[in-house]
């Protein structure tokens, strides 16, 4: 089994990166993880306690079940993620995504390189790095289209939460790449090298 993480700033564009190659190897051959399934469950607190958490601070995941659902992976065994509904902050509590063992493994998120243990569950170590600019324009539609967000909580996120948690955990976190791509889904070449990396694996040429 390969195991390739997937990071990169907010509206990077890692999510379109793990889809092209996804795309190119066939579904059938990998399983996606989206580390965003993996927010902690704040189901006990209040609406108005919800809305002034860190979403963008790496603790406010729960690596230990993605940990614990990679290994199953590993065992050959199929795990279920949560499901996050960012719309009242907390997990579904009737539904789960099937995740099923294979030969490849990819799983994308914010803070894919900052948790040691996770890290060390990777064969390849991927950084997508697109410019702020673009980020923040990208996160803006998002928040607002998919998210029930207005332009004036995307704002003031960005300013007390996004941008600092970047600063501070993901830029840092480029150190531990193998492989960095700029631009994300509009760089063609780094997402054919990042396959044919892959290919190499399911063709038995990996060394």
């Amino acid at each position: 089994m390969l195991i390739i993480g997937i990071t990169g700033g907010t509206g990077s564009g890692k999510t379109t990166v793990a889809k092209s190659v996804i795309d190119r190897l066939g579904s059938d051959k990998v399983t996606f993880i989206s580390q965003d399934n993996y927010y902690k469950d704040h189901s006990h607190l209040s609406m108005a306690e919800r809305e002034v958490i860190n979403f963008d601070h790496p603790l406010v995941f729960d690596n230990e079940l993605l940990l614990e659902h990679v290994n199953l992976l590993k065992q050959g065994k199929t795990a279920y993620a949560p499901v996050y509904d960012f719309t009242v902050h907390a997990r579904s509590t009737d539904e789960t995504v099937e995740l099923k063992p294979n030969n490849i493994i990819i799983i994308e998120g914010l803070h894919v390189l900052f948790d040691e243990n996770l890290r060390q569950l990777l064969d390849i170590k991927v950084f997508v790095d697109t410019d702020p600019d673009v980020r923040i324009l990208r996160r803006v539609l998002r928040d607002i289209e998919e998210r029930g967000r207005t332009i004036h909580s995307v704002y003031n996120q960005y300013l007390t939460s996004v941008k600092p948690m970047h600063d501070a955990f993901i830029e840092p976190s480029k150190k531990y790449a193998d492989l960095i791509i700029p631009e994300g889904g509009q760089n063609e070449v780094g997402i054919h090298m990042l396959s044919v990396l892959t290919e190499k694996y399911l063709t038995s040429e990996w060394n």
